[in-house]
């Protein structure tokens, strides 16, 4: 009697260690899911942030970039306002002919490169005055030319991408 009071003590105790190790065995499944989840959420979150430091990143190269050639084209404006200034003297001879068009040879090259570095001419003259473009220098009334209207341009502005102001340009402005 003794004996199979013992048996049924210890094959009740082991029932009982089966329990326990069974409802271990599930917590530690519930563990290792919401490990894996946390692990997946910090996944994402850390891609995330990885994904919006290159866009970042790419965004203030080109800002660095896009400064350069602003900063260079508009040191070499006054170069390209002289030749400009030789292109319009009248000259006679053919030897100052000869030179003349070499100049216009040069400005031409300087203004291709100009549109290869994506700088183009902000229009001016017959164009309504636009603040952001213009910088008004003079003033006239004229009642035959339209209100707020460039009648002269005296420096030409240049733009860089159709949005970041290399220069100004120089103008009147009617009425």
């Amino acid at each position: 009697a003794e004996n199979k009071d013992e048996e049924l003590k210890d094959t009740e105790q082991e029932e009982q260690k089966k329990k326990e190790g069974e409802a271990a065995e599930e917590k530690t499944e519930e563990n290792s899911e919401d490990k894996i989840k946390e692990l997946e959420d910090k996944y994402m979150r850390l891609f995330a942030e990885f994904d919006n430091y290159k866009k970042r990143t790419l965004k203030e190269k080109d800002a660095r970039y896009a400064d350069a050639v602003i900063d260079t084209v508009a040191a070499f404006l006054p170069v390209a306002d002289n030749l400009e200034r030789a292109q319009s003297v009248e000259v006679e001879g053919e030897e100052a002919k000869k030179v003349l068009e070499g100049v216009s040879l040069v400005m031409k090259q300087f203004k291709d490169t100009l549109s290869k570095l994506e700088v183009s001419e902000i229009p001016a003259v017959g164009e309504e005055f636009d603040p952001n473009l213009h910088e008004a220098i003079m003033h006239i009334e004229d009642e035959n030319k339209t209100e707020n209207v460039v009648v002269e341009e005296f420096m030409k502005g240049y733009i860089y991408k159709k949005d970041r102001v290399v220069r100004h340009s120089m103008v009147k402005v009617a009425n």
